[in-house]
């Protein structure tokens, strides 16, 4: 575990370097993406700019409802507690929904047509949250069930996992396969020009964060009838799935 990397000197939160490498990389390979299917560039920066803002506040307001209880109110106006409060704790969904609902409001002030980018570059959201998982590993939070089989991890003293007891990588396994969700759907738009690459990835990451959820350890997730709440927003988002496929299958 490394909370913190040292650079020439400087020490860079490990989590905040991850996102940054995997931004960096997504929109290297997004700028030959547009190049080889003939699109703005531009405007793919443009709906980047707006979904990063969107992602920050949804993936925010979702943790703070969701560790409400866990918070300590009283302290909100101190300054420190306030800045520790603002710097970590983000929740995935939130993010995604606030995200892609900050992308509509793009496409439609500058003109642009936001669904045909989103179809085409959803595969950068699973790469980046690559990035992310292991970051949290790095970081030692969103950490996994206490485990003694093959490739169980022990954090040491000073993270957010509890020291010396040996757990599930399932910061790492979610980051495996979102690679893979990722390379798939990356795949599938340059050689088939594929249709449903965000109902694909909408079913193919809810199946897979609803089955994790049941590795994690940490307590600040919120559970409700048995289940996360990332669980019932997976539920949901397959429901979602559904209707959009329905949806689209009727207007064809």
């Amino acid at each position: 575990m490394h909370i913190f990397i040292e650079i020439f000197g400087l020490h860079i939160a490990s989590y905040g370097l991850m996102i940054t490498l995997g931004v960096l990389l997504a929109n290297i390979i997004a700028f030959f993406v547009a190049r080889k299917l003939n699109q703005d560039f531009n405007d793919v920066i443009i709906l980047e700019g707006y979904s990063f803002l969107g992602a920050f506040l949804g993936a925010k307001l979702l943790y703070l409802a969701v560790a409400f209880r866990q918070i300590e109110w009283s302290r909100i106006t101190d300054m420190e507690y306030f800045q520790q409060l603002m710097q970590g704790g983000f929740v995935f969904y939130g993010g995604f929904i606030g995200g892609i609902a900050a992308i509509l409001l793009a496409g439609r002030i500058h003109k642009i047509r936001a669904v045909e980018y989103i179809r085409t570059y959803i595969f950068l959201i699973p790469m980046i949250h690559c990035f992310g998982r292991i970051g949290c590993f790095l970081a030692g939070c969103c950490y996994g069930v206490p485990y003694r089989g093959i490739g169980a991890v022990t954090f040491p003293e000073g993270g957010f996992a509890p020291a010396g007891v040996k757990l599930f990588p399932v910061q790492l396994v979610e980051a495996g396969c979102l690679l893979v969700i990722s390379a798939c759907i990356l795949v599938l738009v340059l050689r088939r020009r594929f249709e449903w690459t965000i109902e694909m990835y909408l079913l193919l990451y809810a199946i897979t964060r609803f089955v994790l959820e049941n590795f994690r350890y940490d307590a600040a997730r919120g559970m409700y009838f048995g289940l996360s709440t990332s669980q019932w927003i997976s539920i949901g988002m397959v429901a979602f799935v559904v209707f959009l496929v329905k949806r689209r299958r009727v207007r064809k």
